[in-house]
């Protein structure tokens, strides 16, 4: 590997879960297209006193205590045992590195990323710890905020199945706004459901910057 050009640096958050594994596996597929390329790979783990709480992969979230150095070398085992089973590319130009860091995950993410001048960041996002949402979790959006290159974020094809699924429009309330211009918003059927529409008022509370309604009527 030549000394004199820079490689690209792709810096990845693990936590031992599906959503980390996929994001390793992007960021060596990543690094491997690269002619040189180095991958660092952090787990951010949470203090227990003088003990580390290793998030695990079970669903729910599992914690398991170990000392720093276990948590260590299970970080240094899983990066080499994901290697190991890479099969998206070569990556014998590539130099991947463990590391350990304490408490703030995003913090800490974003921080070791500036101090290698990382190009990228690449982090998983899941829906344990009640992330089945329309956002990011709160790990991986807080790492788009906070990181001084670009972050790309990596989630399970399934995930967007579990969010609720939105309705079309009820073809006969959309019949009845039409019918009453706009007197009335719903059809018999789901009138009771809805209630009667709201209608905002002048005299409502007015926003200080705004100058619109801040709250309504029934």
């Amino acid at each position: 590997m030549s000394n004199s050009e820079k490689p690209y640096v792709i810096v990845v958050g693990v936590d031992y879960s599906q959503a980390s594994n996929l994001a390793l596996e992007q960021a060596f597929q990543l690094a491997a297209a690269r002619p040189q390329a180095d991958v660092h790979v952090v787990n951010v783990v949470r203090l227990n006193g003088a003990q580390a709480l290793v998030d695990g992969p079970a669903e729910p979230a599992g914690f398991s205590t170990v000392s720093l150095a276990e948590a260590k070398s299970l970080v240094e085992l899983y990066v080499e045992e994901r290697r190991q089973g890479f099969r998206g590319g070569s990556l014998d130009a590539v130099r991947v590195r463990a590391h350990l860091r304490l408490e703030a995950p995003a913090q800490e993410l974003a921080q070791i990323a500036a101090d290698l001048e990382a190009d990228l960041v690449v982090v998983g996002t899941h829906g344990r710890h009640g992330i089945a949402r329309l956002l990011l979790g709160s790990v991986a959006e807080a790492v788009v905020r906070l990181a001084p290159c670009p972050v790309f974020v990596v989630r399970p094809k399934a995930l967007p199945e579990q969010v609720p699924q939105i309705e079309p429009p009820c073809p006969r309330c959309v019949e009845a706004r039409r019918a009453s211009s706009g007197a009335e918003y719903w059809c018999e059927q789901h009138r009771e459901r809805h209630g009667q529409r709201h209608t905002y008022s002048q005299t409502d509370r007015v926003g200080a910057d705004t100058e619109m309604p801040l709250t309504f009527h029934s």
